[in-house]
């Protein structure tokens, strides 16, 4: 049987474009035994993706090899099975890859309950859901009644850190790039308020909105916001620092807050990236399957149609484009 899968065999320079990607029609090979064959269904799009593209070999993950599929995680069933552990009609959530079909022994691979739809999965107990829990929770240390604020609120991981901390009790203040975005985030999901990045009085509005100053900073774009709120930090305020989006698509990297005020309010600034705490996994996703089932976990997807939209869909992560966590449906 033939199927489509997606190799990357350039190295991106400032942009994502289609020249990087090349259209591949493969064979599925006869399963051996311990091995079988999934189908996905749907395939998460990350704004990590653009790092593992790049050349840099001092990151936090090898980068994707020329010539290799790019690297995803998704969501898929199994089809054909030489595998004792996993039978026809198991769902399992994994990094497959941009392709229709995979071959596995299971290495990396959880199955999934059935009552979870694939769309819950890739917002909620995937990546987003994970980074957001392992940052917020296991590295920013909430306590009930804190100020937080997080960048990039609207977007898969923001929106997931900022519904976990109201869920603990803080006081939560998001930044997102459109009105629209902002009202999602207040009246869907309970952020006590949402500001446009884009305004004019910025300052005034993070400023109105932390009238205690910040006790925690989750930092998913940089960019004016984070000038901003680094400002007004309290004493022993801790700054999360997830991603950087802002520069993700320019050569020359905006310059960050100077560090005189990090000493005077002893601030603790922590960069983290999931590769380090797979062996939490299990734990975290317990801790996010009762956020969920508990109706304190809302999410919103935007699915692209059939693999190949990958290769131009993957710009909407940094030109804000999304509304809600970008995957592609096959």
């Amino acid at each position: 049987m033939q199927y489509t899968a997606i190799k990357l065999v350039k190295r991106p320079t400032l942009h994502i474009t289609p020249d990087l990607f090349e259209v591949a029609t493969l064979e599925t090979p006869e399963l051996e035994e311990g091995e079988f064959l999934l189908k996905q269904t749907h395939m998460s799009l990350d704004p990590a993706m653009k790092g593992w593209m790049m050349e840099d070999r001092n990151s936090y993950i090898p980068p994707v090899e020329l010539g290799d599929i790019m690297r995803s995680s998704g969501v898929a069933e199994v089809v054909e099975s030489r595998n004792d552990k996993f039978a026809v009609g198991d769902r399992v959530q994994g990094m497959i890859g941009w392709t229709e079909y995979a071959v596995s022994n299971g290495n990396g691979l959880r199955k999934l309950p059935a009552s979870i739809p694939a769309e819950a999965v890739l917002c909620v107990l995937s990546l987003p859901g994970l980074t957001a829990y392992q940052g917020l929770m296991e590295i920013g240390k909430p306590k009930a009644g804190e100020t937080l604020v997080v960048s990039g609120a609207a977007g898969s991981v923001g929106s997931m850190v900022g519904q976990i901390a109201k869920a603990e009790g803080l006081r939560v203040v998001g930044t997102a790039g459109t009105d629209e975005k902002c009202r999602w985030l207040e009246d869907e999901l309970g952020f006590d308020k949402a500001i446009n990045y884009k305004s004019d009085d910025l300052a005034r509005q993070l400023k109105d909105a932390t009238p205690d100053g910040v006790d925690l900073y989750f930092e998913n774009t940089g960019g004016p916001v984070q000038h901003i709120t680094f400002g007004r930090m309290n004493a022993h305020g801790r700054i999360i620092v997830c991603g950087m989006i802002a520069d993700y698509n320019t050569d020359k990297p905006s310059p960050g807050p100077n560090w005189i005020n990090m000493i005077r309010r002893r601030l603790t600034i922590t960069g983290f990236a999931m590769p380090d705490h797979w062996d939490n996994v299990p734990a975290m996703s317990e801790k996010l399957l009762a956020y969920f089932t508990a109706g304190k976990l809302k999410y919103r997807a935007h699915k692209l149609q059939g693999l190949e939209s990958a290769i131009e869909g993957i710009n909407l992560l940094f030109t804000g484009g999304n509304t809600g966590k970008l995957m592609v449906e096959l």
